[in-house]
């Protein structure tokens, strides 16, 4: 049985092939995309460099996602994401990202558990792999920005309310920068 606490190693030979470690298999980008869906961690490096290639690869299967029409970006949003990195708001914007992010997986973990207490949708079959799907999908999002559930100082946001109405003011801050860049 694999130890899914651990990041799934997957490894990328000089051929470009991509290498599953625990199943000794060889994936395709739509396997890996599947295993973050499933709620895994993943982590890609070059066999010969060691050289972390993750975020390269999630960036290809966003992308690929983007290419068939499955659209989550929209183009603004991606323009600004390019304006981001040649600007100097490319200090803020990882941080602007991770907490827009953990508001809306707050959001809808809030929704989620109003909704299985509150109806009876919680029994019905396949409500929770849905909401398991879900929370991987948020866990997988936010991840690689920074790590989830913390803020910028690595502080829990939950721990102190005071800390929660400071991020607060400081998104609101970072929107009207990003908004001010965008004109």
């Amino acid at each position: 049985m694999a130890d899914t606490s651990k990041p799934l190693l997957i490894k990328r030979y000089a051929s470009r092939r991509l290498y599953n470690t625990e199943t000794s298999d060889y994936v395709t980008l739509e396997d890996i995309a599947s295993f973050i869906r499933d709620g895994r961690e993943v982590q890609i490096v070059d066999l010969k460099s060691g050289d972390d290639l993750t975020r390269q690869y999630l960036l290809q299967i966003i992308a690929e996602h983007e290419s068939r029409g499955e659209s989550v970006l929209g183009v603004d949003i991606l323009t600004d994401l390019v304006r981001s990195y040649t600007t100097q708001a490319t200090s803020v914007v990882p941080q602007f990202l991770t907490a827009s992010f953990e508001m809306l997986r707050d959001g809808q973990s809030k929704a989620m558990e109003n909704m299985t207490k509150a109806s009876p949708l919680g029994a019905m079959p396949g409500f929770e792999a849905m909401r398991a799907q879900q929370q991987a999908f948020f866990k997988a999002m936010s991840g690689g920005l920074m790590g989830v559930g913390t803020t910028a100082t690595g502080k829990d946001p939950k721990a102190d309310p005071d800390d929660l109405d400071a991020i607060k003011e400081q998104l609101a801050a970072m929107q009207e920068k990003l908004s001010r860049m965008g004109k």
